[in-house]
């Protein structure tokens, strides 16, 4: 379909674009450039005004243009395995977003921009597989979210924002350098992991009463909770957010504890 330019990566034309526009049942126009060798977001997308759905996964992409806020049509947008280390403020524009999936690249904390806060739509947001150690406090805003990818990242705890979040209902945050929290008599010591197998994120329905009750600790400060493994076994596998574009259930209010 697109002709290959050596060096310089896949060149993708209009017609290129607009061969591969494809009509979705729900009535969705998706384009799919996935897996092409394209090193350079096409200029061409920008004609492009009646597309919801775009996916340039799996290509070499180093940099969202900044014109990718005149893309107002689009509904779901999956930039997965690219090179990307920053995200442009303009994203904030694409308020229609419901999928965001900008896993497995080079991002950092500084690399993504607070107009995040924008897509209040946002349902599905994966940012798996980067080099984060932290979330805006204004991502509280993403009131709509339902499912969250921090996996393989540098967090050492899960944002406090996320707990705020009343629909999400999934989320992977495994293989991070967690930090355990534990309780020496009156003081707090915090220590690194050790091993992060040892550290679940776990729904209080799973707990038992005496360590449910360790957990709500008066001062609001999350325990080392001896609890039985096979109350929280199952978390561990997470079934699904451990690639780039897929999704793990784990429930909205969790308790970090170690077994």
């Amino acid at each position: 379909m697109a002709k290959r330019k050596g060096a310089t990566g896949t060149k993708v034309t209009l017609k290129d674009a607009k061969k591969a526009l494809r009509m979705k049942p729900d009535g969705w126009r998706r384009l799919t450039l996935s897996n092409m060798g394209i090193t350079i977001f096409p200029q061409c997308l920008f004609k492009l005004t009646n597309m919801d759905e775009l996916d340039l996964s799996r290509n070499e992409i180093k940099k969202l243009p900044e014109g990718i806020g005149k893309l107002s049509s689009l509904r779901w947008l999956d930039m997965h395995s690219n090179k990307l280390e920053s995200v442009p403020e303009s994203i904030g524009k694409l308020v229609g977003l419901t999928y965001l999936n900008l896993c497995n690249n080079r991002l950092t904390s500084t690399g993504l921009p607070s107009t995040l806060a924008s897509l209040t739509k946002l349902k599905s947001l994966n940012l798996g597989l980067n080099k984060l150690n932290a979330l805006l406090p204004t991502m509280v805003a993403l009131e709509s979210l339902q499912e969250l990818a921090l996996f393989d990242n540098l967090f050492t705890r899960l944002p406090e924002f996320v707990k705020a979040l009343g629909n999400l209902t999934r989320v992977n945050i495994q293989r991070n350098p967690l930090l355990k929290v534990v309780e020496d008599d009156e003081e707090m010591e915090t220590e690194k992991s050790d091993d992060e197998d040892n550290v679940f994120l776990v729904h209080e329905s799973r707990l038992c009463n005496l360590c449910l009750k360790k957990c709500k600790d008066p001062r609001g400060n999350h325990l080392k909770v001896d609890c039985v493994r096979s109350k929280f076994e199952e978390m561990r596998s997470y079934s699904g957010l451990v690639t780039p574009n897929s999704v793990a259930a784990v429930n909205q209010d969790v308790w970090r504890v170690r077994s």
